[in-house]
C-alpha cells in the first residue's frame, strides 16, 4: 500500500548549519520533539496533493494548502525548458505526467540520462510557449485518472510562488548534470530566481550542484539539503554508487530522535498526524463518544476469530468483541465469518478437501461447510487470513497469515468477561432458518452459551444479538440484551412504517457505508438521512465495514482511514464503527484535534461531492440508480423453523449429521487464551 500512497522521508543534512524551519502552526507545539531542534516535524506537499490530482497542478498545490498544516511546503521538482524557463514537473520525461505525446507525436527523443538511455517527450526540447496547449495527467496508473481532463496547465516556479502562494517553498533539482550536457544552467536559473523569490529548501543528490551554489544563499533563509538516491543509483558528479545505509541508520533509525520532515502525496496525513494523533497514550481519555465493535476481532492483523485476532482487538482498544456464530457437526457453536471453511481456513489443501458441495440455498456453488466437520476436526484446520483486496495486490500480515486458533462460542465469551479493557459483546447469528431445517438450533446454543458463561445474571459486560433476519431477533425478545438488526443492503432512505417494525424487535440498528454517503465509482455524490431518522427514533446506528486499506474508502477521504471515520462521526453523527482495525478507530477516538474549540481543515468532514466540482463534465462519475428505499416487506421475515431432527448418517459427507446434545459442548475455557498475549507479542516483534 505504502509504494502505492508513494510516502517517503528525507533526513534534512544541511550544509551550513544545523537547525531547520519546524511546523509554528500546529496545536501540539508544546511538545517536546526528537528532532533536530526540538520543533515538530514539516510537512512537504510532493507536487501539491499528488496523491489525487495531477502532480504540479495547481489543484494539487490549493488542495495541499488548505489540507495541511498552515506551514506545509510545496514541493516542485524544477525541469528546464528549451528556453531556460523553469516549470514544476516530477519528472524529467514529459509524457510521465502530461499529455504531451498527444500534441507532439514525432518529437519524441532519445536521450542517455546519468549514463541509462532514456526514450520520451524531455522539456529540453521545447520552448516555453510550445507547451502552452499541454496539460497535465496522473502519472501513477493506480490512482484515479478523473482530474486529467481539467485543462492544469503545465506551471513554472513562479506561477506556484504567485498563484498558490504557499507558506514555503522547497526546490528539488535531480538532473543538473543532464542540463549541463545540454547548455542549461541549472545553476543560473536557481541563483537569478532568488534574487525576487524566497526559496527556503534546495534539495538535489548531485553533490557537485550543491557545492556551487552554497556560497550564493543565506543558511537562515535557505537550507541546502542532500537527496539520497538508491543504493545502486549512479551519482552522476562523483560516478560512484550511495552506500550508507548503515552509518545513516544510526541517525534516523535509533529510537532517540526523529527524522525532520516528511515528503508525501498525500499531505493531509502527515499533517493530522503530526498535530493530532502524535504523543497519545493508550490511556489517554477519548475525546469522543464512539462505540468500538470488532469485525471477527482484529481480522486485519490476523486470522479473523482466533485468540490472536480477539486479544490483539483488546489490546488494541476495542469496546465490543464479535462474534460471528457457526455450528459444528457435532452441535458445538463456535466463532467464524463463514459457515464455508473454504473463505476462513486452509480446509481446502487438508485431508477434507474432498468433501465439498453446493447449498443453492445459500447461493453457495462450491463449500465445505463447518457442519461436515466436528469442533475437534475444525481445530486441526489452520485458519486463514483474509485478504480483500488481494486484486490490488494488497496483503494483510503474511508472516501471520495462518496464525491463531479457533475458538468456541463459549470460550470466547469466557475470555471477552475477563478481558478488563472489553466492555461487551456482539454475537452474530445468520443463516438460521437453513441451519433448524437440517438439525441445528443456533439460537438455543447462543442462549445455552450464555448461560453457561453466565452472562445472563450480569450487567458489567453488554450483550448484543446481532441478525440480518428479524425472525432471529424476535427469539431473544424475553432477554435483556441488545438486539442489534443490520441492514445489509445499500439503501437510500427509510419508510417511516419500517423503523417502527424494526422498534418492535431490535434496539439498534447496523447499516452500510453507502447508506450514509453513497458513491459512484469511488466518489461520494450526497448524504443521506437514514442516520437522523434512526436515531431520531431512539435508534443507535453503527457503521460497517471500516478498514485501512485505501482501495476500501471513497477517494473523497484522501486515502486516509481517519478522514473517513471522521467523516462519519463527525459529518453524520454516528454512533458507533465495525471494523476489522479497531486499532486506528481507537487511535482516532483519542486524537487531541477532536477537543480543539474550531477543527483543523485535516480533520473536518470532507463536503459530500466537493471533488466533481474539480472534474472535467466528460469525466463525471456515470449516473446510476439510486439505492432503494428500505421497506417495511423488507425486514418482515416468517417465524423460525422448528429444529428438524435428522438421523445421522455415516461420513462427513453428510450435511445434516445429529448434533450432540448442547451439553456435549466445551466446558474446558482455561487454557485456550493462556500465553495469547506472549505469542501476540512475540508476532509484534517480527515487525
Amino acid at each position: 500500500m505504502w509504494n502505492l500512497r508513494s510516502l517517503s522521508c528525507l533526513l534534512l543534512l544541511c550544509f551550513s548549519v544545523t537547525t531547520t524551519v519546524a511546523a509554528q502552526s500546529t496545536n501540539n507545539a508544546t511538545t517536546k520533539w526528537l528532532t533536530l531542534n526540538g520543533d515538530a516535524p514539516l510537512v512537504i506537499a510532493r507536487g501539491g496533493f499528488s496523491g489525487l490530482f495531477p502532480d504540479s497542478s495547481y489543484d494539487a498545490y490549493m488542495v495541499a494548502m488548505e489540507t495541511s498544516l498552515a506551514n506545509v511546503i510545496a514541493w516542485c521538482d524544477v525541469q528546464l525548458t528549451k528556453d531556460g524557463v523553469g516549470i514544476c514537473l516530477p519528472d524529467l520525461k514529459l509524457d510521465n505526467a502530461s499529455d504531451i505525446d498527444v500534441y507532439f507525436k514525432n518529437k519524441k527523443s532519445k536521450y542517455s540520462v546519468n549514463g541509462v538511455p532514456m526514450q520520451g517527450w524531455f522539456s529540453i526540447d521545447f520552448n516555453f510557449k510550445d507547451l502552452a496547449p499541454v496539460t497535465l495527467r496522473q502519472g501513477v496508473f493506480s490512482r484515479t485518472p478523473k482530474f486529467d481532463g481539467t485543462q492544469q496547465k503545465i506551471l513554472t516556479v513562479l506561477d506556484v510562488v504567485g498563484k498558490v502562494k504557499p507558506p514555503g517553498l522547497w526546490l528539488n533539482i535531480q538532473h543538473d548534470t543532464f542540463f549541463s550536457q545540454h547548455n542549461l544552467s541549472m545553476r543560473s536559473f536557481i541563483i537569478s530566481l532568488s534574487r525576487s523569490v524566497i526559496v527556503n529548501y534546495i534539495s538535489s543528490p548531485e553533490v557537485d550542484f550543491l557545492k556551487s551554489i552554497v556560497s550564493r544563499f543565506n543558511p537562515r533563509v535557505t537550507k541546502l539539503v542532500f537527496r539520497f538516491l538508491g543504493h545502486d543509483d549512479i551519482e552522476p558528479s562523483t560516478n560512484q554508487t550511495y552506500d550508507p545505509a548503515t552509518e545513516y541508520l544510526s541517525f534516523i533509525d535509533n529510537g532517540d530522535f526523529s527524522v525532520d520532515g516528511v515528503l508525501s502525496d498525500f499531505p493531509i496525513t502527515p499533517s493530522a498526524t503530526i498535530d493530532c494523533f502524535t504523543h497519545l497514550g493508550k490511556n489517554d481519555k477519548p475525546q469522543a463518544k464512539l462505540l468500538i465493535i470488532t469485525s471477527e476481532g482484529a481480522s486485519g492483523d490476523y486470522p479473523g476469530c482466533t485468540d490472536l485476532a480477539y486479544t490483539k482487538a483488546a489490546m488494541d482498544g476495542a469496546d465490543v468483541l464479535d462474534c460471528p456464530v457457526q455450528m459444528a457437526k457435532d452441535g458445538i457453536p463456535f466463532c467464524l465469518g463463514s459457515m464455508n471453511l473454504i473463505d476462513k481456513t486452509t480446509v481446502a489443501q487438508s485431508s477434507f478437501g474432498n468433501i465439498g458441495s453446493a447449498v443453492p440455498e445459500l447461493n453457495i456453488t462450491n463449500g465445505i461447510f463447518t457442519f461436515n466437520l466436528t469442533w475437534d476436526e475444525i481445530k486441526s484446520l489452520k485458519p486463514a487470513i483474509s485478504n480483500p483486496w488481494s486484486e490490488f495486490r494488497l496483503y494483510r500480515n503474511p508472516k501471520a497469515r495462518n496464525d491463531g486458533r479457533f475458538v468456541s462460542l463459549v470460550d470466547f465469551l469466557t475470555y471477552a468477561k475477563n478481558a478488563t479493557t472489553v466492555s461487551g459483546v456482539m454475537i452474530s447469528i445468520e443463516n438460521a432458518a437453513y441451519l433448524a431445517k437440517h438439525g441445528f438450533g443456533v439460537t438455543a446454543a447462543v442462549l445455552e452459551a450464555l448461560s453457561k458463561a453466565a452472562y445472563n445474571n450480569q450487567t458489567a459486560k453488554k450483550v448484543m444479538i446481532q441478525s440480518t433476519d428479524s425472525s432471529v431477533l424476535k427469539e431473544f425478545k424475553k432477554s435483556q440484551y441488545e438486539l442489534v438488526y443490520r441492514v445489509a443492503d445499500d439503501i437510500s432512505d427509510i419508510e417511516s412504517s419500517t423503523i417502527s417494525e424494526i422498534k418492535s424487535f431490535a434496539s439498534s440498528v447496523i447499516v452500510t457505508k453507502k447508506s450514509v454517503f453513497p458513491s459512484e465509482e469511488q466518489f461520494l455524490i450526497g448524504q443521506t438521512d437514514v442516520v437522523q431518522k434512526l436515531q431520531s427514533s431512539n435508534l443507535p446506528v453503527y457503521i460497517g465495514l471500516f478498514n485501512n486499506e485505501f482501495v476500501s474508502q471513497a477517494w473523497d477521504f484522501f486515502s486516509d482511514s481517519s478522514v473517513e471515520i471522521n467523516n462519519y462521526i463527525a459529518g453524520a453523527g454516528i454512533d458507533g464503527v465495525i471494523t476489522e482495525f479497531p486499532g486506528t478507530a481507537a487511535r482516532y477516538r483519542r486524537n487531541r484535534c477532536l477537543g480543539y474549540k474550531e477543527r483543523p481543515l485535516y480533520l473536518s468532514p470532507v463536503e459530500p461531492g466537493g471533488l466533481l466540482q474539480f472534474m472535467a463534465p466528460q469525466l463525471l462519475p456515470a449516473a446510476e440508480a439510486p439505492n432503494p428505499i428500505l421497506t417495511e416487506s423488507d425486514v418482515v421475515e416468517p417465524p423460525l423453523p422448528p429444529v428438524a431432527k435428522i438421523t445421522p448418517t455415516a461420513g462427513n459427507e453428510s450435511i445434516a449429521a445429529a448434533p450432540a446434545p448442547p451439553s456435549g459442548q466445551s466446558s474446558v475455557v482455561a487454557g485456550v487464551f493462556i500465553s495469547c498475549v506472549a505469542i501476540l507479542l512475540a508476532n509484534l516483534l517480527i515487525f
